[in-house]
């Protein structure tokens, strides 16, 4: 029998598991199918966003789950994320809303702002989702949504019952510290790229000092970004392949991943691995069952360079890390 995930308690009051599968690039013919088979080994969390365009799909796999009995909706925490174009506060619920149709459920129990950037609204029966497009070709439009607006919006949706927690997506430390000063409800959660090559060790002692859980993305550095043809990532030494990484890994007699995955763990971050086979399912849920040493978080802690591979600079010079 697969033991339970450990449950982190947020600030909103819910629980949250601390082990989670990212959605980002499920293929839509596969994705509820992969939904489905990780439900059965075990997963309840489910990192997904408006952006992936692949929550019909994330809806279907849970369905069937739901349908069949292995699970109920109260044992699941699905997730998503509000995209770059519906900052304006007339439409965020319009686009909550398309969330929650495509997902077959009455609230989502976390809900991001996906970037602090307000795209232009894109009607959703124009092009959903709309990634970068803002209604003229390839060239980007913004509109001038403040952040704080669009927060209040969302905490109504709080109130209404159709979001439990909200938390905040690629946010540096300075637009978290303003929105913390303005919100009457307080982010929950703040999801960042999070691996040894960018450990962000200041915006993560912040958070959690300031009562939020941090969830780490990309945990396996380049990996993700690889089949992307992104140049950094193609460029970058793979983790699993780091000398580092690799005789830790030996030394725990674990494979890379898990040693990637409890380094983040054991200093309280949650982590939305994403695989497809179901032997590495198994695998990424198993990383707690051994503990990094003070010499191994200090040889890890040398692998960071600062490099970030999901930066908006590279889409329109957007400086939201600069």
């Amino acid at each position: 029998m697969v033991a339970p995930i450990p449950q982190i308690k947020l600030s909103s009051g819910h629980l949250m598991p601390s082990i989670g599968f990212g959605c980002w690039k499920l293929d839509k013919p596969t994705a509820g199918e992969q939904v489905y088979e990780a439900i059965k080994a075990g997963y309840r969390l489910f990192d997904g966003a408006e952006d992936y365009g692949n929550e019909k799909e994330i809806g279907d796999g849970v369905k069937k789950a739901i349908d069949e009995g292995i699970v109920k909706r109260e044992e699941l925490f699905l997730v998503s994320k509000l995209w770059n174009n519906y900052h304006d506060p007339k439409n965020v619920e319009t686009a909550l809303d398309r969330t929650l149709a495509d997902l077959k459920t009455d609230y989502v129990d976390l809900f991001y702002i996906h970037f602090p950037i307000a795209f232009k609204f894109v009607p959703l029966e124009e092009k959903y989702p709309p990634a970068f497009y803002c209604g003229d070709g390839d060239n980007f439009h913004y509109e001038d949504v403040p952040i704080l607006e669009t927060w209040k919006a969302l905490e109504k949706l709080v109130a209404s019952g159709k979001i439990r927690s909200i938390g905040v997506s690629n946010f540096p430390g300075a637009l978290l510290l303003d929105l913390l000063r303005g919100a009457t409800i307080k982010p929950a959660v703040l999801q960042v790229e999070h691996h040894p090559y960018l450990q962000q060790p200041r915006l993560i002692e912040f958070a959690q000092k300031a009562g939020l859980t941090v969830t780490a993305y990309s945990s396996f550095g380049p990996q993700s970004f690889v089949e992307m043809n992104q140049g950094r990532a193609l460029k970058t030494p793979p983790l699993f392949e780091n000398e580092v990484i690799k005789a830790i890994a030996a030394k725990h007699n674990r494979a890379p991943a898990e040693v990637l995955l409890r380094w983040s763990a054991q200093r309280g971050i949650a982590v939305i691995p994403k695989s497809n086979l179901p032997e590495r399912l198994v695998q990424n849920r198993g990383f707690n069952s051994f503990d990094l040493t003070k010499e191994d978080f200090e040889e890890i802690a040398k692998l960071d360079i600062n490099l970030r591979f999901n930066d908006p600079w590279d889409w329109d010079h957007i400086p939201i890390f600069v």
